[in-house]
């Protein structure tokens, strides 16, 4: 979606087969599906869908979806893995930063680990905001800047490793900024992955991972947030005319430093993924 990742489907699937793949990848789609809400009949387009994981998710739940990705590779796997699923989700090749859609063609728009290999970001923002009715939402997942995760990764970066080279690793104020910089309004943020990158401190952790990830995404290696397209007569008495199942949450701030007693940052589709 703008720089070569270089990530095969065979990467995926064997992050999947880990013990520590899975259950990290179980918490991100949480964290994902619970800004998302109630799927049943909306129309919902997946950025950067990788294999599938998401759109096959969203089609699950009784929406109809379409997958957008660059990689043929990554649409073939995808498409193999919805036929397994029973489920069926539009395949389309694209990029973020020109999605060939109608204006309001979509209800939804979710992009995990996305934004953080794309050059132009803001313009990947813009599209989807244009590709969405008004009223529609937008649930963005990406690497979290301050965690272990983070830390191991960008070390890999400066030895040497491109793929981490070129990752953006995001804060909070940062998706709020560039979220709202495509005329789209901040709504809601969740953390997910509170454990370092370690097996087994992951298997003893994961009850606390889901209990802080309604709290705070100080922390947190996989950083999600929700953003609203305003409707006609936004604002008037406070509600917010056509948006979906309009629910307002809490958002916990989050701090620059790692003085919160549990560690960690990271997440998504290539997010905690250990390649």
């Amino acid at each position: 979606m703008g720089r070569e990742t270089a990530i095969r489907p065979e990467s995926y699937a064997r992050w999947r087969a880990s013990g520590l793949g899975a259950r990290t990848e179980s918490l991100e789609q949480e964290a994902v599906f619970a800004l998302a809400g109630d799927l049943a009949g909306l129309r919902v387009l997946d950025v950067g869908c990788g294999d599938g994981t998401y759109s096959i998710h969203a089609a699950q739940g009784g929406a109809t979806v379409t997958g957008l990705d660059r990689s043929p590779a990554m649409l073939d796997a995808a498409r193999r893995r919805a036929n397994g699923a029973g489920v069926t989700v539009a395949w389309r090749e694209g990029r973020a930063e020109a999605l060939g859609f109608e204006p309001a063609s979509f209800d939804m728009v979710i992009a995990v680990t996305v934004l953080c290999w794309v050059t132009d970001r803001a313009a990947a923002v813009q599209e989807m905001a244009r590709v969405l009715r008004p009223g529609g939402i937008v649930v963005i997942g990406e690497l979290g800047r301050y965690s272990l995760w983070a830390l191991a990764r960008r070390m890999r970066g400066w030895r040497g490793e491109k793929f981490w080279r070129q990752a953006h690793f995001w804060t909070t104020d940062e998706l709020r900024c560039l979220v709202e910089s495509g005329g789209l309004e901040f709504n809601a943020v969740r953390g997910a992955v509170y454990y370092p990158p370690s097996r087994i401190v992951a298997k003893w952790l994961t009850p606390l991972d889901r209990l802080l990830s309604g709290i705070s995404p100080v922390g947190a290696a996989f950083l999600c947030v929700r953003a609203d397209k305003p409707s006609p007569g936004y604002g008037q008495g406070g509600a917010m005319r056509g948006g979906l199942r309009g629910l307002r949450y809490k958002v916990a701030p989050e701090s620059a430093s790692l003085n919160s007693g549990l560690l960690i940052n990271n997440g998504g589709r290539p997010g905690t993924r250990d390649w």
